[in-house]
């Protein structure tokens, strides 16, 4: 009832104070239900009914993106988890250039459905909490979270703890197939088993291969039926690794390895070696009594001999495939779920079918390039690439420990070289064991080696803070750099004094260089009394780390000349993040009083002060505060519009 009365003043409030920019939206409603599905498993599902125009996340993200949504349940002695979350329709997936990867997200409705088996014959409470956040095409909610109990057994139904407008019940199906992320992977794996086919261990086989058909084939209908089930088993052969990979290590805990700082050490450890094979200093090979028992059996005749002539090409050729395999696994534990699969999936579909064409059409073979010295070529670039994608890993490792061993110029630096070498080995001025003499320069070489040559001249600018968005996700961002603000343009000298206010001659204690260089705090309190010593308004920003047009304002905005100078000379700025999860000591954690919820990180402390102070629950929203702590202008909100912007802040200073 409390809550009620506080939320209903709220209301008549701000009718009354006729404001459309002050308001606080709630475009999700969640109900909580559970579903026998035998006598001891039950479904706990979480549906949402989404409001139009705004979007909910999936619970599967890739790392450092927004925050996705999580259907936690309390841990109990009276029931055990089976699986992981699923969701239930297919979410959208599009690709984000602020986060440089595809976010998938739910539009409408979505259910989250958790899989418990019961272990005792009696009723028991089920309890938890599903996590969420939300965002439109302007702006975006910070992380919020709705809490629930269940009581399964004796006919009770769910119970919410928060008080929320009950929806009706969505048609909760099949969780549908993959998201765009893992079409991506597909393409990647299927062009990743087309550069395997040119390899020195692959291409040889190829006439091998239809020999093997045309004389085993008594007819052309029989040929083209055995080329069919042999280019079938190379599919059932990978797909059923990829199934094994998901198998053993589950649908999501690749996803969640991906991002362990260990793990990303292994992986780049892995990809330079698998590189330095390429390279030619040794071969990675299968022990020879596996490749001759499969070999023994590939003699036997009908489908199960071509079935073991398909396993016995993929064991013979592992140290020009093995490599890359492994790198796609390594891929796709980034995406997680049923990855290793699709992963393989395009793989060997790409390497099955020109096998199995060759082998029902012969005569095609007079068109293939005969093997030779360029084989080995092929084998030499795929190392390179390799080298150049393990240091991806290492850079996530450096960035999660916080090392600041591999920052954003160290990163770059080691992508020119290696392509810069690539470039060098292209035009034959690089030799490596297994190459062969090289009388003239092929035009093919010739024309790819300006085209390495091209893009490293192209990142070398990135030394010197550009943006290179070609490579946009593989380096490490601007702030992660030794000079944040470019090469040869130095940070402000903190030893000089501030006491006049100008920010741009050092830092004021407690802040920092936030985005585009602009001197921020983090602390509300510290930045308003730093404000009031220097007699300078407080703009106050409240954004958030997974906040996209937060970014796409700092980028396009804030970056203006003009914006940059008044941010840094006229205003004090304070950046309260929505979304960061450190908790807060338990001395500070409080309930709500507009909310009722408990208030336990920083970023819940900076949503409801945004909520009970300024009635607004979405980001970017930017507030300008005189000395007195009111409002000098109506505040704003997401608007990449640069003169209205600074038309905004030259109304606040001439307040």
């Amino acid at each position: 009832m409390r809550k009620l009365l506080i939320c209903l003043l709220s209301i008549i409030i701000l009718g009354m104070s006729g404001s459309t920019s002050a308001q606080i939206v709630n475009p999700v409603k969640w109900k909580f239900s559970s579903r026998a599905i035998s006598a001891d498993t039950v479904e706990i599902i979480a549906q949402a009914s989404i409001d139009k125009g705004w979007h909910l996340y999936s619970s599967f993200l890739p790392s450092n993106g927004p925050v996705p949504t999580t259907l936690k349940l309390n841990p109990s002695d009276g029931f055990e988890l089976l699986g992981g979350v699923e969701e239930s329709p297919k979410p959208e997936s599009h690709y984000d250039a602020s986060f440089s990867m595809d976010l998938a997200y739910f539009e409408g409705k979505a259910a989250f459905i958790q899989l418990i088996r019961l272990k005792q014959g009696r009723p028991v409470q089920v309890s938890g909490e599903v996590e969420y956040m939300v965002c439109d095409d302007e702006r975006c909610l910070p992380p919020t979270s709705e809490e629930f109990v269940l009581s399964i057994g004796g006919g009770a139904g769910a119970v919410p703890v928060e008080t929320v407008a009950a929806v009706d019940q969505p048609a909760v199906g099949e969780p549908e197939g993959e998201s765009r992320s893992h079409a991506s992977l597909f393409w990647l794996s299927f062009l990743a088993g087309l550069a395997a086919l040119v390899t020195p261990c692959v291409f040889p086989m190829i006439p091998m291969t239809v020999s093997f058909f045309t004389k085993q084939s008594k007819t052309r209908a029989a040929g083209i039926r055995n080329a069919g089930w042999f280019g079938i088993s190379i599919m059932v052969i990978y797909v059923l690794l990829g199934t094994v990979v998901t198998a053993v290590f589950g649908a999501d805990a690749l996803n969640a390895l991906s991002t362990n700082p260990w793990f990303n050490l292994f992986f780049f450890v892995l990809l330079v070696v698998f590189a330095i094979s390429f390279f030619g200093a040794f071969e990675i090979v299968l022990p020879n009594s596996w490749v001759s028992a499969v070999d023994r059996n590939a003699d036997k005749g009908g489908l199960i001999g071509i079935f073991f002539m398909a396993f016995t090409l993929a064991l013979v050729s592992f140290s020009c495939t093995g490599p890359l395999v492994g790198t796609l696994i390594v891929q796709a534990a980034r995406v997680g779920g049923v990855a290793p699969v699709i992963g393989m999936l395009g793989f060997s579909l790409a390497l099955a079918i020109p096998f199995a064409f060759f082998a029902a059409f012969p005569g095609y073979l007079n068109s293939l390039p005969k093997s030779g010295g360029w084989l080995n070529s092929v084998k030499v670039v795929l190392g390179f690439l390799e080298l150049a994608f393990a240091f991806k890993f290492l850079s996530i490792a450096d960035m999660v420990l916080d090392l600041h061993l591999l920052e954003r110029e160290v990163f770059l630096a080691l992508w020119i070289v290696i392509f810069g070498t690539m470039g060098l080995y292209l035009l034959g001025k690089i030799r490596l064991p297994h190459d062969s003499p090289m009388d003239h320069l092929p035009v093919s070489r010739l024309m790819l080696a300006l085209v390495v040559f091209s893009f490293t001249v192209y990142m070398v600018p990135g030394l010197w803070g550009a943006p290179v968005n070609l490579i946009s996700g593989f380096p490490p961002p601007k702030e992660y750099a030794e000079s944040p603000f470019g090469v040869g343009k130095d940070q402000p000298n903190n030893s000089q004094g501030v006491a006049d206010g100008n920010l741009n001659v050092g830092l004021p204690p407690h802040a920092h260089f936030g985005p585009q260089g602009i001197p921020v705090f983090d602390d509300y309190q510290l930045a308003l009394d730093f404000a009031r010593s220097v007699n300078k308004p407080l703009l106050v920003d409240f954004t958030g780390k997974g906040c996209v047009n937060c970014r796409k304002m700092e980028d396009k905005v804030w970056s203006n000349a003009t914006v940059k100078t008044m941010l840094s000379n006229d205003f004090v700025v304070v950046s309260l993040y929505v979304d960061l999860r450190t908790p807060l000591p338990a001395t500070e954690q409080y309930v709500s009083p507009l909310t009722g919820k408990k208030i336990k990180t920083i970023g819940n402390k900076w949503s409801d002060f945004q909520m009970s102070r300024f009635h607004r629950n979405s980001q970017p929203h930017y507030v300008i505060l005189g000395n007195d702590e009111k409002e000098l202008v109506p505040s704003t909100a997401y608007d990449p519009d640069v003169a209205r912007y600074i038309s905004w802040l030259n109304s606040a200073l001439a307040r």
